[in-house]
């Protein structure tokens, strides 16, 4: 998911390939594995989503977290965001709790909000999705030490203030983004397109 966030979508398949290879049953890292493979696409998710409903059927995580946030990125492959919306309503109560990881694996920390935002621009309301994101970055201290989904809700931000029409505020926070990405190796993709994003709001 790192990978696929940073905008390296061959790296982020290639990762998901490997791991389904392993064959891994640990809760996080087929979480990971199933919503790597449902971002890109791939049909396999399916088959993950189904195995983790049935092997914790009593897991809160399992059951009002990582199951919502994968069905609803399947609800956004199938383009209906309404109902990506609607599977995420039962996480409301538990969507800024630390949602793992059991071991040292994906943890799904802040990504029902993250989901629910993208669900949000699908469907062309993307002030709503604005506040989805900013929710992220204002509660970081949620992720522990991997903040990846903060970076990438700060680029989402910006892209869902510059289609909404407010270019002012749109540009702050591409110039936040940058600015805490300053030192970040220059071919990242995101970055890349962050630079090229904002220069078009000038």
């Amino acid at each position: 998911m790192r990978e696929f966030l940073f905008g390296n979508r061959a790296e982020a398949r290639r990762a998901a390939t490997a791991a389904l290879r392993i064959a891994s049953k640990d809760r996080d890292a087929e979480t990971g594995t199933a919503l790597a493979l449902a971002v890109l696409g791939d049909s396999r998710a399916e088959t993950l989503v189904n195995d983790l409903d049935r092997r914790f059927p009593e897991g809160t995580v399992v059951q009002f977290g990582h199951l919502l946030f994968l069905r609803s990125q399947l609800a956004l492959n199938r383009r209906d965001p309404a109902r990506a919306i609607e599977i995420l309503q039962p996480a409301a109560s538990y969507e800024l709790g630390w949602h793992g990881p059991s071991t040292g694996g994906f943890a799904g920390s802040l990504y029902v909000i993250y989901l629910r935002g993208q669900a949000f621009m699908a469907a062309h309301r993307r002030a709503d999705a604005a506040g989805e994101f900013q929710k992220i970055i204002d509660h970081l201290g949620v992720v522990s030490n991997d903040p990846t989904i903060v970076v990438a809700a700060r680029l989402q931000l910006a892209r869902a203030l510059g289609l909404s029409g407010d270019r002012g505020k749109a540009r702050s926070a591409y110039g936040d983004f940058l600015n805490f990405w300053k030192d970040a190796d220059p071919d990242i993709p995101i970055f890349r397109q962050a630079k090229a994003e904002m220069r078009r709001l000038w």
